[in-house]
């Protein structure tokens, strides 16, 4: 169950190897053969246009670093601003250098040394160097604001031509936060006063395309004819924000748009459908699953037997066709770990063990605890009827039928008195971190191991925070857990990190500190008209979303169609 150690690539062609990412260096020796740094060629076809549904954006801002800025809520500053590396969330979790040439990180993950490729250049014409290195991470050690990754730098150093990054703590599960981060010119942004609100009128990046106009109903850019990559066959991107989702479905079902990252209810029929030879939705596994987190600490979730046996009562299958209208696979492992993405990670008790409902298993579970039933209600140790309510912002659409799904299961075959709440999303939002609640659904984030799933839901360290929380809502607390998941995230034995978690898992399965739901995917949506060469299930090399980071490397696979 050790994280893929992979990975090289040969330029334009992505000809991906393997990357040792535990002290093991990476080079390219033909990426600069292969990858067309003697320059790209203008291309001649389609446009091509990619959609939001967030409504008019009517102020420009190119700042690569501010998640308010028009360029990353659209999702062009992927295409103008890139990373030293690309971390694949699906697939194997390889690892690509980009403007890398070549990356290595000691046996802790304390330190990272960066090669930069060589033959890049900034839009403007000057040479991507180690010194814009050193001063894009510079100016995140600097800047609080911009350090969304939480880096923890403590040194950033050049030494020859490489840069020698130096962290507080180990960043083994944290790598993408790291890798992932743009990559600014020094002789541009060292002029910037505040580069916490410079809007960046003329954004100059690396990237495979460069912006050519800005306004409230699109945004234009264009493909570079010098970009290292090679040649793009793209040669025109329009990125557009319609108001909801409906207008986008439509945009997207009659052609008007091209690649779109959305939920769509009922997607086969809805976009799929109307052109089933060119169109394409692809949700992509991540290990990042739906889950109910429970309030621990309060009745009647504080009772491991009822949350044990709530677990074995909720129809998957049934959240994943009605709720989420088959926009990604069902969550099969008791583990919580969505597959295929996360097979590689299951400790080898529980491999094959899939959820299945099981009622009378779980109502044994609970007489075996102390509960009765009163004709057809549930009743605890303590004599009082149990009830709880689960609770999902108003509006969002599968999440409301999801737990209403629930409770109508749990209702039925526990005889638990099971509410629906589904309040305004502030409100639900401060409650959520504060524990005013039963029972709420929410993801957890995504990484390239399992540990954000279980540290979101077990991790005692995300309870010194004081009273508000950004995870384990639930306030779960077990020594063992955070111990073994502090283990996991800075010991550099991969035997102990394996050891880790697996126990990781069997308390997870366990004590239920949350209830796993459902897979939470990565949605994509595009069509194969104009131009093929596009991430799909047979070839996840990157995820279908156009507002992730991989949106450059993508650009750089796509052919003509004919």
């Amino acid at each position: 169950m050790k994280l893929r150690r992979s990975l090289l690539v040969t330029g334009a062609a992505m000809l991906v190897s393997s990357l040792a990412l535990a002290g093991c260096s990476t080079s390219d020796d033909s990426a600069q053969e292969n990858s067309g740094q003697s320059g790209g060629a203008s291309a001649t076809g389609t446009a091509l246009t990619i959609a939001k549904p967030d409504g008019s954006i009517a102020t420009e801002s190119n700042n690569p670093w501010i998640g308010d800025s028009s360029a990353v809520k659209l999702g062009y500053k992927n295409v103008i601003f890139e990373p030293l590396a690309m971390v694949n969330l699906v697939g194997e979790n390889e690892t690509t250098p980009w403007l890398a040439e070549s990356i290595a990180w000691n046996d802790d993950y304390t330190e990272l040394r960066v090669t930069p490729r060589a033959g890049v250049t900034w839009n403007d014409g000057t040479d991507f160097t180690a010194e814009d290195i050193v001063f894009s991470f510079e100016l995140i050690q600097n800047t609080p604001a911009l350090d969304t990754g939480n880096l923890q730098l403590t040194s950033v150093e050049q030494e020859g031509e490489e840069v020698v990054l130096t962290f507080a703590e180990s960043k083994f599960v944290k790598q993408s936060q790291v890798l992932h981060m743009p990559m600014v010119p020094k002789h541009i942004w060292e002029n910037v006063a505040d580069p916490t609100t410079e809007t960046n009128p003329d954004p100059v990046g690396t990237g495979p395309y460069t912006l050519e106009n800005f306004s409230s109903q699109s945004v234009e850019l264009t493909a570079r004819s010098d970009y290292w990559g090679g040649d793009l066959a793209v040669p025109t991107l329009y990125y557009v924000s319609y108001n909801d989702n409906t207008a986008l479905t439509t945009a997207l079902a009659n052609g008007d748009a091209d690649w779109a990252q959305a939920f769509i209810p009922n997607v086969q029929e809805a976009f799929v459908d109307k052109d089933p030879e060119h169109n394409v939705f692809w949700a992509a596994n991540v290990m990042a699953p739906d889950v109910l987190f429970l309030n621990v600490q309060e009745k009647p979730f504080d009772d491991v037997a009822f949350r044990q046996a709530v677990n074995m009562v909720i129809d998957r299958e049934q959240h994943t066709t009605i709720a989420r209208e088959n926009a990604g696979p069902e969550l099969t492992s008791v583990t919580g770990l969505p597959t295929p993405v996360g097979e590689q990670y299951i400790a080898p008790e529980f491999q094959g063990e899939e959820f299945a409902i099981d009622v009378d298993g779980a109502r044994e579970i609970l007489a075996d605890a102390g509960y009765t039933w009163e004709g057809e209600s549930l009743i605890d140790p303590d004599g009082e009827p149990v009830s709880f309510e689960l609770s999902v912002p108003q509006g969002w659409n599968d999440y409301v039928t999801g737990i209403s799904l629930i409770a109508d299961q749990v209702g039925q075959t526990l005889g638990a008195e099971v509410l629906v709440d589904t309040p305004d999303a502030d409100t639900w939002w401060e409650n959520k971190r504060s524990g005013d609640f039963d029972a709420i659904m929410h993801w957890t984030d995504a990484g390239s191991t399992p540990y954000d799933l279980y540290s979101d839901t077990m991790d005692g360290r995300w309870l010194l925070a004081g009273d508000l929380v950004d995870y384990n809502f639930g306030r779960f607390e077990n020594e063992e857990a955070t111990a073994l998941l502090d283990t996991y995230a800075t010991t550099s034995s991969d035997e102990e990190r394996t050891e880790a978690l697996n126990r990781i898992q069997q308390i997870f399965v366990e004590e239920v500190p949350v209830i796993p739901v459902g897979t939470h995917p990565f949605l994509g949506e595009y069509n194969t008209r104009s131009y093929v060469g596009w991430p799909n299930e047979e070839d996840p090399y990157a995820t279908a979303d156009p507002v992730q980071v991989t949106a450059a490397m993508i650009m750089t696979r796509l052919e003509p169609a004919n």
